[in-house]
């Protein structure tokens, strides 16, 4: 079977090998290995994109790659002797300062995890809490965030910003496959599930180190792994009748008074790490009002969503980065990255009912890019020459054109405005960011 937009390379390399006895039959291994459960996996991995693993190996080579040993790597799958490779170490910055770590695994390894992970998500989704809705179909942070604000209009006044200290480098193998197996019953499954826990990871001096615990951010079948694991947290807070919102391994819980939040902290403290081996950092996790709290980038003032201080300032300081007038890149290109970046951001803001900085913010956008056109022009024949196409007369033209004063204090003057006009920003390629976020709140 070939599916659509997938390599011929790739699809007739899968359908290969399906004479191959399994090592049980019908089982689950059966359907991960299936040549349509593999195409959608490859598929998908492809969309995703990523740096290679350890192997060195990209998405585009991997097709020919596969081509000659898919016949032998399936048996060895359906056998049980296959053996991942380690993950590649990759650290990337925090918004919140520290380091986040990344393995990433080899694209076979990431095909093959994705095969898994789309054949065990229908076994264990469908009885995931309510409440969660990290890495789950149909479900995003704006349902969490929504679900908390909604536990804030019905009266809860505290929140308990739970703080798991870093959860995908601290979780339990042997709780984790304990828990895997209440649903799994194919051992071959089980064991490759452990041996991509155990594949260890490739440090930047060539040191492969053994992985005894946690599940390295990276790698498609984590985000299931870590639901499993936590959805055991998610049913005690349920057994309390606690109000809650969960997003991976970000979690809220409200409460009605500053003394029962402070009970929950204690009491979910000992109870993670008691029964799932989980540490909460107890410098982070705090009990507060909900407007002093934030979740997923936001906070509550009042009754309403808003985005966190934090956000808005990292936004405006990435829009300031992509406006630099040392970036030499075409006007083109600039205006391309800026509309990518402002409606991803808005894409994820837009539900915070919070407008008032949009304004301002959209007029000192605009004076920013009339700054880099008018860097871009440089020559004062130059800058006089398209202030006239822009249909400036010739006296404002020159006296702009001519002068020595700053970029930032020119782009501001008659000349600049009434030539690069608003309208004309907006032909050139400059989203409004304030329009974006009336579409994003339904108003138009």
């Amino acid at each position: 079977m070939v599916l659509s937009n997938t390599s011929p390379a790739i699809a007739g390399t899968i359908s290969g090998g399906s004479n191959e006895k399994p090592a049980l039959n019908n089982s689950i291994m059966d359907l991960v290995l299936s040549s349509e459960n593999m195409h959608k996996a490859w598929k998908q991995v492809k969309c995703n994109g990523g740096s290679p693993g350890i192997d060195g190996m990209t998405i585009e080579e991997f097709p020919e790659y596969l081509k000659s040993r898919w016949v032998k790597i399936k048996r060895a799958l359906l056998l049980g002797y296959y053996v991942p490779s380690p993950v590649r170490k990759v650290e990337i910055p925090k918004k919140s300062g520290g380091k986040r770590m990344l393995g990433i695994p080899s694209v076979l390894d990431r095909v093959i995890q994705q095969a898994i992970s789309q054949v065990l998500n229908p076994m264990f989704d469908p009885d995931f809490s309510e409440s969660s809705h990290g890495f789950r179909p149909g479900r995003s942070a704006h349902g969490a965030v929504k679900q908390v604000n909604g536990y804030i209009k019905s009266g809860y006044k505290y929140a308990v910003d739970l703080d798991l200290e870093k959860f995908f480098d601290t979780v339990n193998h042997d709780i984790l496959m304990h828990l895997v197996a209440r649903i799994v019953k194919d051992k071959s499954v089980l064991k490759l599930i452990g041996k991509y826990l155990r594949a260890g990871i490739l440090d930047r001096d060539g040191t492969v180190h053994p992985t005894e615990i946690g599940t390295p951010q990276g790698g498609p079948i984590s985000p299931l792994l870590s639901n499993i694991l936590l959805d055991q947290f998610d049913k005690e807070l349920e057994k309390r009748n606690l109000s809650f919102a969960r997003y991976a391994d970000d979690c809220i819980i409200l409460a009605k008074t500053k003394r029962d939040g402070k009970n929950i902290l204690s009491e979910v403290s000992t109870y993670l790490g008691r029964k799932l081996k989980l540490v909460v950092n107890k410098e982070k996790s705090k009990v507060a009002k909900t407007g002093d709290c934030s979740f997923l980038g936001f906070t509550f003032k009042g009754k309403k969503i808003r985005w966190t201080e934090k956000s808005f300032e990292d936004f405006r300081y990435q829009l300031k980065y992509l406006t630099r007038r040392s970036w030499g890149v075409s006007m083109e290109y600039r205006m391309y990255k800026l509309k990518m970046y402002i409606r991803g951001w808005m894409n994820y803001y837009g539900i915070s009912q919070y407008y008032r900085p949009l304004q301002n913010l959209d007029d000192w956008l605009r004076r920013r890019i009339r700054m880099c056109y008018w860097k871009q022009w440089r020559h004062p024949r130059t800058k006089v020459r398209k202030l006239m196409e822009l249909g400036i007369p010739r006296d404002f033209a020159v006296i702009a054109g001519s002068s020595s004063k700053a970029y930032w204090h020119l782009s501001k003057c008659y000349a600049t405005n009434a030539g690069m006009s608003n309208d004309w920003l907006e032909k050139q390629g400059l989203v409004n960011i304030k329009d974006l976020w009336c579409k994003a709140q339904g108003y138009k």
